[in-house]
């Protein structure tokens, strides 16, 4: 929707942002302009339930992403004031709200306020009045949104990439604020009516690093970036042989916790299963591993000694954050594994370690992943450090380790070909099944999830030794098997499962380490992976998998940056 000369022009597809495109025609834009791409949560994707809505007068036009969870009674109680709903989402009922109130003599601003006061859920929202056509007013609660700041033009967005192209410095709004933002001004209140004096943040991200720089997607982009992406989260952590983390410092200083906790969801949660091997290894204190969705609702059993690990890529995942301020109610100190500057769990913790990926387009998170790994790694090695500081020496070559792994994953990336050509072979099989052991099961999940996610190949993983206890009798030449069996202490153990698939005519694909002639003559797909200590072997061997689930999905003729029904930030329960 945009506003021009008085007029608020309105147009909705269904379907992609490009078939938008092809349908609008707006002439030049001479005011405020607002849209949404929206995920059905509440009506089902037709046009009429798609953004902006308007209120009765259609002088009224808001777009709203998150939850509305009172809508019904809300909605209820405005049809009973005579407002007519012309869409079954939940979004509609805000528009209406703020109708009401304005009706009731209240101003704009506080009309917003005032209806934002009312809904429960999450939301953030952008409104514009048909006689107001230079101001775009803005509301957040739970959901991501930010304020570019331009010259003589301001932005509202869901993430920061969205205004790279125009601005770099941006104001990143906090729950329930309410801001007006006109080309040459931007007002923030609190939900309260209560003026708030904000900050400006300037993004060291260029437009250029969000662009595609050549690559067909920007998937394979961000696989490629990865290890630089994986340098530039250690740079400046290690100083002298040394994990240098300040932030840490001034938390814990020398009170190291007696249990941690590590909170994510999806692709995190992975990252924080490896988390959890590799802390207990190197400083031997116990971890708990949980998804955010379930950890929020179960009774914890506290050690007040603890502290957690929250981790999210946008820093914006409603479960996380819930269980975050769970964490935080209970007394413990929280740690947020982020990517996003400014983000609310970046804010909202006690300290915020940050990935250092840069902008990540693409739905399925890749250098997010391998950038949350290290992050990880160098967290373990500083509590190995303060728990036993006569092992510094041993400590030293462990990180000397992790500093050569950028180009290890460099190692992987020039196999490329030979895994595209391997998802050409096995892209038309429907089902598969990933088998990992020890630091490498969450590696296994993390590439049945990448399958799952953009290839829509039905795609399961389970600790290998688990197979016998049921998943075997799934084995046949129609459900592929794709084993991770690089040299490590359970390498033994990997041929043994390998040998019962192998035994009961199961397709295998093996990823092996370099010169192992065993697995070489044993399996007939295999891909080898350059030797690598088995405590870092995830960051090198997930981004093989990264690639076959790429190269299954481009086979399939699917947009693997786009998958279906998945958005990148979750902001809703």
């Amino acid at each position: 929707m945009v506003s021009n000369d008085g007029k608020l022009y309105l147009k909705k597809v269904k379907g992609k942002v490009r078939d938008l495109e092809r349908a609008i025609d707006f002439g030049e834009i001479k005011g405020a302009g607002i849209g949404h791409t929206r995920w059905a949560t509440h009506g089902k994707p037709t046009v009429t339930n798609a953004h902006p809505h308007t209120d009765c007068t259609e002088s009224i036009v808001l777009v709203h992403n998150g939850i509305i969870e009172n809508y019904e009674e809300l909605r209820e109680e405005l049809a009973s004031k005579g407002h007519v709903f012309k869409s079954d989402t939940d979004t509609e009922v805000i528009v209406h709200l703020i109708e009401d109130f304005l009706k009731e003599g209240l101003e704009k601003f506080e009309a917003v306020v005032a209806a934002m006061r009312k809904v429960d859920g999450a939301y953030a929202v952008g409104v514009i009045f048909k006689d107001e056509p230079n101001a775009i007013y803005a509301a957040r609660r739970g959901s991501p949104l930010i304020i570019g700041v331009g010259e003589a033009e301001n932005f509202i967005a869901s993430d920061i990439p969205a205004v790279l192209n125009y601005t770099r410095r941006v104001v990143v709004l906090n729950d329930f604020e309410i801001a007006k933002i006109t080309p040459d001004e931007v007002v923030v209140k609190s939900i309260f009516g209560d003026f708030v004096n904000y900050k400006v943040l300037e993004i060291q991200w260029s437009a250029q690093m969000a662009e595609k720089g050549g690559y067909p997607h920007y998937m394979l982009k961000e696989i490629h970036e990865q290890p630089s992406a994986i340098m530039d989260t250690m740079r400046g952590r290690i100083k002298d042989g040394e994990v240098f983390l300040p932030e840490l410092d001034e938390l814990l200083g020398e009170e190291l916790p007696s249990r941690i906790y590590i909170v994510a969801c999806g692709t995190s949660y992975h990252a924080g299963l490896v988390g959890k091997y590799a802390i207990e290894k190197l400083a031997k204190i116990p971890v708990e591993v949980d998804i955010a969705s379930e950890f929020r609702y179960r009774d914890v059993v506290w050690d007040d000694r603890g502290m957690a690990l929250l981790i999210s890529q946008s820093g914006e995942t409603a479960d996380t954050l819930a269980a975050m301020h769970m964490i935080q109610r209970a007394g413990l100190k929280t740690v947020a594994v982020v990517n996003v500057l400014g983000s609310t769990m970046s804010r909202d913790a006690d300290v915020a370690l940050y990935t250092r990926a840069g902008p990540e387009i693409s739905v399925a998170s890749t250098k997010a992943f391998t950038s949350q790994l290290t992050v990880l790694y160098l967290f373990a090695l500083w509590l190995a450090a303060k728990s036993d500081p006569r092992g510094t020496e041993v400590l030293k070559n462990i990180l000397s380790g992790l500093a050569f792994v950028p180009q290890l994953v460099d190692t992987v990336l020039t196999a490329e070909e030979k895994i595209a050509f391997m998802a050409e072979k096995f892209a038309s099989f429907s089902h598969f099944m990933y088998l990992g052991r020890g630091i490498n099961w969450p590696v296994a999940m993390e590439g049945a999830l990448k399958l799952k996610e953009i290839s829509y190949i039905h795609a399961e993983a389970y600790p290998a030794g688990e197979m016998k206890h049921g998943p075997i009798a799934l084995v046949d030449d129609k459900m592929p098997v794709f084993a991770i069996a690089t040299k490590s202490r359970v390498y033994e153990k990997m041929i043994n499962n390998i040998e019962e698939v192998l035994s009961r005519e199961g397709r295998l694909i093996a990823l092996i380490s370099q010169d192992d002639r065993r697995l070489m003559n044993k399996v007939q797909d295999v891909i080898v992976m350059p030797e690598v200590a088995e405590i870092f072997s995830p960051v090198v061997n997930v981004v093989a998998l990264q690639l076959f689930a790429y190269y299954c999905a481009i086979e399939r003729g699917l947009d693997p940056d786009r998958p279906r029904n998945l958005a990148k930030s979750v902001t809703v329960e």
